[in-house]
């Protein structure tokens, strides 16, 4: 069930991304990156997320259950450590469940991060808001997160993946088209 229109308000362009933001749901609806020969030794211990105005704040996060789930994976730029650091910011992120972001979620980004030492691809990633569900002050928790990763050489979709956001530990392949149906906001893809 759609609760609320959903569409992009700002798209924001950070070293490693763009983000395409909903104020109305203080998440990016996705975000958009390239990524090859991803990985690297920036240690993370440093570096915390941020806000900005409009967005999610620690505090909305403090005692909720959720974890702080990067879209673009900071890992993948762990060979700059400002385009990692980039990545801590609530322009990248959204309401993961521990289960689904450290299990299948993080699995994912280890076989793309794998792929990206080969192929250049571009990796759209985002969630799907269908209901009312917030954490802190009005940031809203995707129901479902999703991504599509594409060989940027002849511009083929690879994988396009849905992940429920609860303790399933599962995801599903499916087709573009499919996607699209499933999402409430408009893709620039």
């Amino acid at each position: 069930m759609i609760v609320f229109c959903q569409k992009v308000d700002t798209i924001i362009k950070k070293e490693a991304y763009y983000s395409y933001y909903s104020y109305a749901v203080k998440n990016p609806l996705y975000v958009v990156y390239h990524l090859y020969e991803g990985g690297g030794d920036c240690s993370r211990k440093s570096m915390a997320f941020v806000s900005d105005s409009g967005t999610a704040t620690n505090n909305d996060y403090k005692k909720q259950g959720y974890d702080k789930g990067h879209l673009a994976n900071a890992e993948d730029f762990a060979y700059d450590c400002d385009k990692e650091k980039s990545t801590f910011s609530y322009y990248n992120c959204q309401p993961q469940t521990p289960r689904m972001n450290r299990g299948i979620w993080k699995v994912w980004e280890t076989n793309i991060r794998k792929e990206s030492q080969t192929e250049h691809l571009e990796i759209i990633c985002g969630g799907i808001f269908t209901n009312s569900t917030t954490i802190g002050n009005g940031v809203f928790v995707p129901t479902y997160c999703w991504k599509i990763v594409v060989n940027e050489k002849d511009n083929t979709i690879l994988h396009c993946l849905i992940f429920p956001n609860d303790n399933s530990d599962t995801y599903q392949e499916i087709n573009l088209s499919e996607l699209k149906a499933k999402l409430n906001y408009e893709l620039a893809y």
